[in-house]
């Protein structure tokens, strides 16, 4: 089958408009966007020429395209969920533009040209973030030192400095006190003043900070107005890409990660909880839990007595307030259990229950934690230890309204301010779900995931099950944490968990056949057709919202991301530049299989669609 790409976008539509789908999403990240040739810096943006061209090109096919998080990022670091939560990432500034009379020519063609020359990862399909990390900042070094020659800008420049001081003043204040420190992470820095420079116990701590801050922004004034000239060029360009993707019909969706950066973790220190950390319980990946080592917010600082929102209340909400303003097509929450019922353990210990760890709000008998717990000792199951999902087995209806406030006067809150509602909320609800994030799920009817290719074939009722996907939820067959479904496809052939998976797609998804034997025989020994099937699932499926990671989408056989692993090889998977005239996902096949799977009525019903997917 062949058809031009606007005929065959309209026939993609059609079938996914009759199947219930309102919205289809592309997943990519920033750093994956690809480059045009002679452009490539070593980092991909959504703010370049080929970023435009990747939304124009999706224009019509797809509703929006999810990112990661866009906060800015360590030099020792390529992971986005250990970015900033309100400073940009400076290297999806677009160095290109700055070489134009739109910047006023305010970097060199030389510089821009030197970088892409330089770059060892030209055309390769991949990120070169220590190179580029350090190229971007001396290259956007030079920018600066023209931009303050120049008086076109410095009206729009002071008012950005003005109305985003709030979080701006405080994370150039930690670029400058890095400086002078010799490294950006604070908990090594000598002096204790600087480590504690907003976070004075005292009237004379108070006052030594303030006079240590006025000596700091005295002497490395350039450098403080450098970071924020950065943020400036970052947010003029992140304008321009919002009005163009808004002019193709193409949303963005934000990432809010759960993790706060090392500079959030020094600017608001005195909001968090001290001496607990934010990590994951043991399970079946790790049966010592998961050592985040994130600061976790002080309950008592989220809140006042009155129910009102205290400073850590008024911080989050300005995130996400920011988040929302910037991303029209919503904000996807990372680990959402991690705002809901936060499991936590103590500094320098393992995240178990042993050692002390527990869920920051159901752990009624725990010595140190009761104190903010809000499920009551007769509301656990005694007969299974606090790290279990079902531990809490009771709540009332003011328990989960309690459980459920960050989300209700924060997140909710946050968005109807923007403009948006609650379906504009993505939760990844994935793996680890209590009784209390379930019961706030269902009470707000938040919009969670099912992970089609996590389901377990055994258990009839799994919600990752293609007859049990719910409506009002994002289908998907992976995320940037899971391998392309090929892999996975390559790995159930012609095994016995294979032969579990394939009994349910076929009960599933070819119900009426009358050649099951054949298929049964095709699924199991044939990885390409099974991988189809697997697709045609999450369609087949009730779900309104649709998730499709690049990888996948493009039949890109890498991984861009293996949990547990650091270093510039992670992360670092772009979709390539040539990406126009890669062979992709066939949409209509997988759809017009999406189709028949409902049942011959439902095929007869839309059989001018099926029609459209075929010609």
């Amino acid at each position: 089958m062949s058809c031009d790409r606007k005929k065959c976008k309209k026939a993609v539509r059609e079938a996914l408009k009759v199947l219930g789908k309102e919205n289809f999403v592309f997943i990519m990240h920033g750093g994956s966007f690809p480059s045009k040739d002679g452009e490539d810096t070593g980092f991909g943006s959504m703010n370049s020429s080929a970023g435009h061209e990747v939304i124009e090109f999706f224009e019509g096919l797809f509703d929006a395209i999810q990112l990661g998080p866009a906060g800015k990022t360590k030099s020792s670091d390529s992971s986005p969920y250990t970015g900033t939560i309100f400073s940009g990432n400076p290297l999806f500034i677009d160095l290109k533009q700055l070489t134009t009379k739109d910047w006023f020519n305010i970097l060199s063609e030389e510089t821009f040209k030197k970088i892409v020359d330089n770059n060892p990862q030209q055309n390769k399909g991949k990120t070169a973030y220590s190179y580029i990390f350090k190229a971007q900042t001396e290259a956007l070094k030079e920018a600066w030192n023209n931009f303050k020659n120049q008086k076109k800008l410095q009206k729009e420049f002071d008012k950005f400095k003005k109305e985003n001081a709030f979080w701006l003043d405080n994370d150039s204040l930690y670029e400058a006190l890095s400086i002078d420190n010799g490294n950006d992470y604070w908990p090594i820095w000598k002096s204790d003043l600087d480590k504690n420079l907003l976070n004075p116990k005292n009237d004379e701590e108070k006052a030594n900070a303030e006079k240590r801050i006025a000596e700091i922004k005295e002497k490395y004034a350039d450098d403080i107005d450098f970071y924020k000239f950065c943020q400036f060029v970052l947010d003029r360009q992140l304008e321009e890409t919002k009005k163009f993707a808004k002019k193709h019909k193409i949303k963005m969706i934000a990432d809010r990660q759960v993790a706060f950066s090392d500079r959030d973790a020094w600017a608001y220190q005195s909001l968090f909880l001290p001496g607990w950390c934010l990590g994951c319980p043991p399970d079946y990946f790790s049966k010592d839990g998961q050592a985040w080592g994130f600061p976790v917010m002080d309950p008592e600082k989220m809140y006042n007595y009155d129910g009102s929102l205290g400073e850590g209340g008024i911080l989050m909400k300005n995130l996400y307030k920011k988040m929302f303003k910037d991303n029209p097509g919503g904000v996807r929450i990372d680990h959402i259990v991690g705002l809901i019922d936060p499991w936590v353990y103590k500094s320098g210990k393992k995240p178990l229950p042993e050692q002390g760890a527990g869920r920051l709000y159901s752990s009624p008998l725990h010595p140190e934690l009761s104190r903010y717990s809000i499920a009551g000792p007769d509301d656990i199951d005694n007969t299974l230890e606090p790290d279990k999902e079902k531990y809490i087995k009771t709540l009332n209806k003011e328990q989960i309204k309690q459980y459920g406030r960050l989300i209700e006067k924060i997140v909710i809150a946050a968005a109807k301010e923007c403009g948006l509602n609650k379906d504009s909320i993505v939760c990844e609800d994935l793996g680890t779900l209590t009784n209390p994030v379930d019961a706030v799920m269902k009470e707000y009817k938040l919009q969670g995931m099912r992970l089609t290719q996590f389901v377990k074939p055994e258990k009839e009722d799994h919600p990752y099950r293609c007859r049990n996907i719910e409506e009002n939820v994002w289908a998907m067959v992976g995320t940037h944490d899971n391998e392309p479904i090929a892999f996975w496809a390559k790995d159930m052939v012609e095994t016995e968990e294979g032969y579990l998976h394939v009994k349910n797609l076929v009960e599933d998804m070819f119900a009426e056949a009358d050649n099951k034997d054949e298929i049964i025989w095709n699924l199991t020994h044939d990885a390409e057709y099974l991988k189809k099937v697997k697709l045609a699932e999450m369609f087949a499926s009730k779900a309104k919202n649709i998730q499709i990671f690049f990888t996948d989408m493009f039949k890109i056989d890498d991984v861009y991301n293996k949990p547990g692993t650091s270093g510039d090889a992670n992360w670092s998977l772009r979709l390539p530049n040539n990406y126009q005239d890669m062979e992709k996902l066939n949409m209509r096949e997988i759809l017009a299989m999406a189709i028949r799977a409902r049942g011959s009525e439902f095929a007869k019903k839309n059989q001018k669609t099926l029609k459209l997917l075929e010609e």
